[in-house]
């Protein structure tokens, strides 16, 4: 369905996906050192050199680790809002090719229309995004679209508008709600931070948001990614989501999160 789409790694160990176009390479997320980006490349016949912008969602690490190391690609156009920019680069001697936009527009990079958005979660200015490429009449490249849509506590009304127009989504799947209330390497403060409207998505949560589009929707694949190592199972969200198997042949993947440890 996509020209060339593949999730790297997705977990609280770090979030990295690559969406090819007819004419770009880029990178959602770069949260695992530019090294191991570069591996993860290879498998898919990719090289980091050729990579034409990176699209950083927020500052937390398992987001923006591989900025230090990608840096060293002076041209490389790093997208991001003000508040991640600043907050990214002061944990860098570098400076990278820094490309701000103001969170909530929508602009366009080579044959890739993208439009930012903001998201609940507890860092300075969280986005999601879309991305939209192709053309309505052409076959070869046909219009195709995809959301990125990782990390909030709960699913406001302008982020299912977003989802909704959409072919492919990805969402987080981050937690169990049992498993994490049995879970004892997190304290109670923590646990109550990642329930919270600016935590994570449950599996019950992530759900529910997909179920609201009531089938009003372009939605024809879902990544389930961002599964917490600790309090999610790949089975878990397997059975919460087995009802979406094959309903209106939507296709259903789900990011084991020990492919990105």
């Amino acid at each position: 369905m996509l020209a060339d789409f593949k999730i790297l790694g997705s977990s609280s160990s770090g979030n990295c996906a690559f969406l090819q176009t007819e004419q770009t390479l880029i990178l959602i997320d770069a949260g695992f050192s530019a090294k191991r980006i570069a591996a993860m490349l290879k498998v898919y016949d990719k090289k980091v050199e050729k990579i034409d912008a990176v699209f950083v969602t927020h500052e937390h690490n398992d987001h923006s680790e591989g900025i230090r190391g990608l840096a060293r690609f002076t041209g490389l156009p790093i997208f991001a809002n003000r508040d991640t920019a600043d907050a990214v680069q002061s944990k860098l001697k570098k400076r990278p090719n820094w490309q701000i936009f103001e969170t909530g527009t929508a602009f366009n990079f080579r044959d890739i229309e993208i439009c930012s958005f903001s998201l609940p979660h507890d860092a300075y200015d969280p986005v999601g995004y879309t991305f939209h490429w192709g053309a309505e009449d052409d076959l070869i490249y046909p219009r195709q679209s995809l959301a990125w849509v990782t990390d909030l506590g709960y699913v406001p009304t302008h982020v299912q508008e977003h989802m909704r127009e959409v072919q492919t989504l990805v969402i987080e799947a981050n937690y169990d709600e049992a498993l994490l209330e049995k879970d004892t390497k997190r304290p109670w403060a923590t646990k109550q931070r990642i329930r919270g409207r600016h935590g994570h998505l449950s599996n019950d949560a992530a759900l529910k948001a997909i179920n609201s589009l009531n089938g009003s929707s372009t939605l024809r694949e879902i990544y389930l990614a961002h599964l917490s190592p600790d309090c999610n199972t790949v089975e878990k969200v397997k059975n919460t989501f087995s009802s979406l198997h094959g309903t209106n042949n939507l296709i259903v993947n789900i990011i084991d999160p020990a492919s990105s440890t």
